[in-house]
């Protein structure tokens, strides 16, 4: 008898411990339990300063009478195997992850048959009836900026000279290549400007103190092929509107998806 007093006793024990243990933690949770604004705070959009040293230019396409008649094809060429892991250039070639893009300027964007483009590519088919240079420029400068969900994930290409040799590349991988454009001479001076004033942006300023020699010439250097071509080509007469060298290569290549 006394026996099965003494364990009921313990059962006793340990159950009401168990108890108290559960009730100092239901307590607990109730206190200590986080608790959920209603509204979160308000986010801060900070705008960005587009003034001062290092503020980034306007990206302006070049007057393509004047760069394409003297721009490196050979260098566009090689420009584009940076995205032959998704093009093809070939007249009949096969579609990648990209479509091919044989005789693409000139033609409707989102629009070669059998290639599953993205919604976003359609719409912009939609609103834009071709390819032109303008529009493959600042396309190619950052795909996914300029047309937001298009499957195209490449990063662009940020150097305008880069663009400009790819697309006199591109221009020639056509049954029939796309006109060049007379020059114009407001067009070359807003790239020029455009371009000096993104070299601008680019180089650091002076460190306070520093002495900077004064030798009476403005050795400014063009940096893109934009700005260069505008001020003239050595050798090169006449309107400058001749189609480029043809190129054999069929190098892959890069743009749209």
């Amino acid at each position: 008898m006394n026996d099965d007093l003494g364990w009921n006793k313990i059962f006793g024990a340990i159950l009401g411990t168990a108890l108290v243990i559960l009730g100092l933690t239901i307590a607990a949770q109730m206190i200590y339990a986080p608790h959920k604004a209603a509204k979160m705070g308000d986010a801060i959009a900070v705008a960005e300063d587009t003034s001062g040293p290092g503020a980034a230019a306007v990206d302006t396409p070049p007057d393509w009478g004047t760069v394409l008649p003297t721009a490196d094809v050979a260098a566009g060429a090689q420009v584009s195997t940076k995205c032959a892991s998704c093009h093809t250039f070939t007249n009949g070639g096969a579609d990648g992850t990209g479509p091919n893009n044989w005789g693409v300027i000139g033609r409707q964007p989102g629009s070669k048959p059998g290639f599953a483009y993205s919604t976003a590519m359609q719409d912009f088919g939609k609103k834009v009836s071709k390819w032109d240079y303008d529009h493959l420029y600042l396309f190619l400068a950052n795909p996914q900026s300029y047309i937001s969900g298009t499957k195209m994930s490449f990063v662009g290409l940020k150097k305008p000279e880069d663009r400009i040799a790819l697309i006199a590349w591109l221009r020639q991988q056509s049954s029939s290549p796309a006109p060049i454009p007379a020059p114009n001479p407001k067009a070359a001076a807003a790239a020029a400007g455009a371009a000096t004033a993104q070299a601008g942006a680019a180089a650091p300023a002076p460190a306070a103190g520093t002495k900077v020699p004064e030798t009476g010439v403005n050795a400014t250097a063009p940096v893109s092929a934009a700005a260069g071509a505008a001020t003239g080509s050595a050798g090169q007469t006449g309107s400058g509107a001749a189609a480029a060298p043809k190129t054999d290569k069929t190098a892959p290549g890069a743009p749209p998806k």
